[in-house]
């Protein structure tokens, strides 16, 4: 049966990975503005304050790995008081070497590997909204692995590099989603991957988008009654089972017209709709234009791309 989260994280397309060395000394501390594209680091050596908004402070020691699915504005320092130094990641993103904080000179109390890559999915705001706001994973060997790699493969000009960055990253999300503490996590498909019930009608969902799934078939799933499966959807996942299931198709839906190789109706039966007609329907709902209008509008910003 399918994964959800792979699931999730591939339709999410990762790529375009930009890493960089950063380094902290003595009183200092730096403030990013939001950035809208998932970020990630691993503290090496030394540790450091972080404090990202909506979430409480954390402390990052040697080892720990943090993720930022959508990278809202968040404050790094040191733990001397120190005003933070405001820093626009749109405008700071081309660096050579490493980034230094604080005193300039000598040993530094913290080092790390940072970075951020894009996702180039138009459905990743939904995608996104179903994962943590902050990850946070201590002692995170594999993952500083994975941040080396991908710091390494970043730095060079080599055959295979987008290919293989993307695999990297694709890995680097799964591992960090997979390891990160359930317990406690917000609303999302975390949440509800670790609770064997609604996990199965998960690995339902994502498995077979086409089957004509109710409440009461998916509820039959969990082993639950109706209603408790409904209220335990809704609370583990944060959204209503049958939301879930109409955004899941949409969004597969959306894959397949970009892949430009199938005709509306067989797409429509691939994911769940009765007909061509109750396809371009929901699909119009949630999107606002129907699947040819999209179809066409991607196929032409390829081929605009393409001319560039």
């Amino acid at each position: 049966m399918l994964d959800p989260l792979s699931d999730v994280i591939a339709l999410l397309q990762p790529s375009a990975v930009y890493a960089k060395s950063i380094s902290g000394a003595g009183r200092w501390g730096v403030r990013y503005t939001p950035f809208d594209q998932p970020s990630f680091c691993v503290v090496l050596e030394g540790s450091c304050r972080l404090a990202v908004e909506g979430e409480d402070a954390v402390v990052l020691a040697a080892g720990d790995f943090v993720l930022l699915p959508a990278t809202p504005g968040f404050t790094l320092s040191g733990f001397e008081p120190a005003t933070p130094v405001l820093i626009d990641p749109r405008i700071n993103t081309v660096t050579t070497g490493e980034v230094r904080h604080g005193t300039p000179d000598g040993p530094p109390d913290l080092r790390m590997l940072g970075g951020y890559f894009e996702f180039e999915s138009p459905d990743a705001a939904l995608l996104v909204s179903l994962l943590p706001a902050l990850v946070h994973v201590r002692n995170a060997e594999r993952l500083s692995v994975l941040v080396r790699l991908i710091s390494e493969e970043s730095k060079q000009q080599r055959a295979g590099r987008e290919l293989v960055l993307t695999r990297l990253v694709e890995v680097l999300l799964v591992e960090a989603l997979r390891v990160a503490p359930a317990d406690g996590a917000p609303p999302g498909l975390l949440r509800g991957l670790a609770d064997p019930r609604i996990a199965l009608a998960l690995r339902n969902i994502h498995q077979y988008p086409d089957r004509p799934w109710t409440i009461a078939a998916l509820a039959g799933t969990a082993a639950l009654s109706r209603s408790a499966f409904f209220e335990r959807f809704a609370q583990m996942v944060g959204l209503p089972p049958m939301e879930y299931l109409q955004a899941w198709r949409i969004a597969v839906a959306k894959r397949l017209l970009r892949r430009n190789d199938l005709g509306l109706s067989e797409i429509a039966e691939r994911v769940g709709y009765a007909s061509t007609s109750a396809f371009s329907t929901a699909f119009s709902r949630c999107v606002g234009q129907p699947p040819s209008r999209y179809a066409r509008q991607i196929a032409s910003a390829a081929q605009h791309r393409a001319a560039v």
